[in-house]
């Protein structure tokens, strides 16, 4: 699932992902979508704008993280602030990654955090709903 509010940024991540031979499952413009649309469609991954109107994406990473604990999410967010990072960990997040990113940098992030422990394959590519 793909969760930021500018449309274009969606569409940018949507793109590289599905190039990937990722199957992009839903879209979220807030956090409070963002919840519903991860309980209606349980991604394999989710990738979470910071800063958002109605509830930011790290408090939307804490609501999914609390009533899913398996729940993968990677930040993205267009401020290095080192707290903010911090925050978004603490919250649930298993990476992050700064805009601007290019298409490597995504897709480096969502094999890592797809991968179900050290001595697997990632569960990229068409196995992963996102």
């Amino acid at each position: 699932m793909v969760v930021d509010d500018v449309a274009f940024a969606r569409q940018v991540i949507k793109e590289i992902l599905t190039r990937a031979k990722y199957n992009v499952v839903a879209e979220a413009s807030n956090g409070d979508e963002a919840i519903a649309m991860y309980e209606k469609y349980r991604p394999d991954l989710v990738t979470m704008d910071v800063v958002m109107p109605i509830r930011g994406g790290i408090e939307a990473t804490r609501t999914i993280i609390d009533r899913n604990k398996s729940a993968r999410i990677i930040m993205i967010s267009a401020l290095a602030h080192e707290q903010l990072l911090m925050e978004a960990i603490n919250a649930g997040a298993r990476d992050y990654i700064l805009k601007p990113f290019g298409a490597e940098d995504l897709l480096k992030a969502a094999d890592k955090v797809l991968k179900d422990d050290e001595d697997e394959e990632p569960k990229g590519g068409a196995h992963a709903k996102i």
